[in-house]
């Protein structure tokens, strides 16, 4: 990756100077999120370059280890070619993962547009979408305690917020033209909200309540500082996963070690890792974490 419109960066912005498609690219790579993180690759330091050639776009990233789990690494880089292939003008995305374990296949199956099972064959413990369905149901309960948090913190009471339709959650946060923290918690809140929902159509989804349960269940206003709890034992572990990555991503490409100088660590190659579909998992098998 080296022609001479490449434009290298691992900060969450677009690069200073980049052209108008490099930086509609950056834009796109921002909404693809590490699914147990919650939080965008560009955020995590992830994408380590973007570069365009007319309709050519390729993307390099990382992740903090070596042996970072295959099918995380895999729905990242599937994400972030699905995120690219919206922009009008891509004719051709390549997206390149470098120093892992399974970089090369993972690269050759997103490059084919292979799905994950066809890309790893009988290795492969299920397809990633069941995974991709676990960890967005972890980031509604994590989103939901941040919103509902915050909301009650300002002096709602907890009948009236449960009350409400996801039209009327709409309306309160447009309501609060001064108050920014509420207008981005709704909107996230919003962006995960449709994986529990009961209908795929917007304007039904209107008229459904703003606070269910992951079975879709409206919430209990008496029931729900247990609720919250046990919500925020969800968020512990993510953050400690989150500090963890940023920690060993730290120090895997610290400044010392130079830009492209960093090597992968020797490590006993292991079987693919995998998080198990069959309920929540400890999500990063470096991080020794439970739920």
């Amino acid at each position: 990756m080296s022609t001479p419109r490449a434009v290298q960066a691992s900060a969450a912005a677009v690069p200073e100077g980049a052209s108008s498609r490099v930086a509609e690219v950056w834009s796109r790579l921002g909404t693809v999120a590490d699914p147990e993180l919650d939080e965008s690759v560009t955020e995590l330091n992830f994408v380590t370059a973007v570069e365009v050639d007319g309709g050519c776009v390729a993307v390099g990233f990382r992740l903090p280890t070596y042996w970072c789990e295959a099918n995380f690494a895999f729905l990242m880089a599937d994400d972030m070619r699905r995120a690219i292939a919206d922009l009008p003008w891509v004719t051709d995305i390549t997206i390149t993962l470098d120093e892992h374990m399974y970089a090369a296949e993972i690269n050759r199956g997103v490059a084919a547009g292979r799905s994950f099972q066809q890309t790893f064959g009988s290795e492969a413990n299920g397809e990633v979408e069941d995974v991709r369905r676990i960890f967005l149901v972890k980031a509604f309960q994590r989103r939901q305690e941040a919103l509902l948090s915050w909301l009650l913190a300002q002096g709602s009471e907890p009948a009236m917020l449960l009350r409400l339709s996801m039209t009327q959650l709409e309306a309160l946060a447009a309501a609060s033209a001064d108050d920014a923290k509420t207008r981005h918690l709704v909107a996230r809140y919003r962006e995960r909200r449709f994986v529990v929902g009961h209908s795929a159509n917007e304007k039904e989804q209107g008229d459904e309540p703003a606070f269910i349960d992951t079975e879709g269940r409206a919430l209990n206003p008496d029931e729900l500082g247990a609720y919250l709890r046990a919500l925020r034992r969800v968020g512990v572990n993510a953050e400690f996963n989150g500090a963890l990555c940023r920690g060993l991503l730290a120090a895997r490409y610290g400044e010392s070690c130079g830009e492209g100088s960093a090597q992968p660590p020797a490590v006993e190659i292991k079987p693919v890792h995998f998080i198990r579909t069959g309920g929540f998992a400890p999500a990063r098998e470096v991080s020794g974490a439970a739920e």
